[in-house]
């Protein structure tokens, strides 16, 4: 396995598209604990709304870490509920809270005020923190508010995807966003349409999709070159060949893995399958 790949994808089966109810979420994620295959993070994401019915699902001898997701609107105090969910965590047996994520949307503030407010909810945690700004353009106020001291990690979150065309940044600004986090030293997470290796038009949506790979390639750029016409270069790339040329000729992935930590994916079969395509084609 390609160090780039390994602990690459987090299990986001509970999200939308595929949106698994939590018996059928909790069951495929055990069974991918069981396999073990090096590209799983082994961590469930999990919005805070539906916490409790995941856990209604654990057995007594499940290990299970979470990756807990901020949801909800910002009537209902999200902070105070973000708060709660981490101390549920802590006191059920069964699971452990890996990293914390939240869209600074749901505060209903700029970003400083967002990053205040979920820092200060996980305040008895010290697990990473990753915030998506309102949009991927947004990323410049926010790697500004996140505080660059202490012991925890935080970051941005990069939406690549959903259930709209407008959730689909274009290459330019996801270019804008890689370089940003490379120059500042930020580490970041994505979600959302990256189920395949490569940047593709899906028919069955008419949506254009970024490639998992397209993004790994792009983030080894942005370190190596922080210019954003190079980065873009490298997202619009769609000849899968090409593609696992410049992947196999990266020297090392330890670097890029530490800026890019993971993905989300609703589908933990798929990327497993493009990546054998792609990369080891028979």
């Amino acid at each position: 396995m390609n160090a780039l790949l390994e602990r690459l994808v987090d299990d986001a089966g509970l999200f939308p598209p595929t949106a698994l109810p939590p018996a059928d979420a909790v069951r495929r994620h055990r069974a991918d604990l069981a396999a073990g295959h090096p590209m799983h993070s082994h961590r469930l994401l999990v919005p805070v709304s539906r916490l409790a019915a995941v856990r209604a699902e654990l057995r007594p001898g499940d290990r299970i870490s979470v990756g807990l997701i901020a949801d909800g609107a910002p009537a209902d105090d999200p902070a105070a509920r973000l708060r709660d969910a981490a101390a549920v965590i802590a006191d059920d047996p069964r699971l452990t809270l890996a990293l914390a994520e939240a869209p600074v949307r749901l505060f209903g503030t700029g970003a400083a005020d967002a990053v205040r407010a979920v820092l200060d909810a996980l305040r008895a945690t010290d697990v990473p923190v990753f915030l998506e700004p309102a949009t991927p353009a947004g990323v410049d106020d926010l790697l500004a508010a996140l505080p660059r001291t202490g012991a925890r990690v935080t970051g941005a979150k990069l939406r690549c995807g959903g259930v709209r065309a407008d959730l689909f940044p274009d290459p330019g600004t996801t270019a804008r966003f890689l370089t940003a986090c490379a120059r500042a030293g930020v580490p970041f997470k994505a979600t959302a349409g990256l189920h395949r290796a490569v940047r593709h038009h899906d028919p069955a949506t008419g949506f254009t999709h970024h490639g998992y790979l397209n993004l790994l390639l792009a983030t080894a750029t942005a370190l190596d070159r922080p210019d954003p016409d190079a980065v873009r270069t490298d997202l619009e790339t769609t000849q899968p060949g090409a593609l696992a040329d410049r992947i196999g000729a990266l020297p090392d992935g330890r670097a890029v893995r530490a800026l890019f930590v993971s993905y989300g994916s609703c589908s933990t079969a798929t990327p497993v399958t493009e990546a054998a395509t792609v990369l080891d084609p028979a």
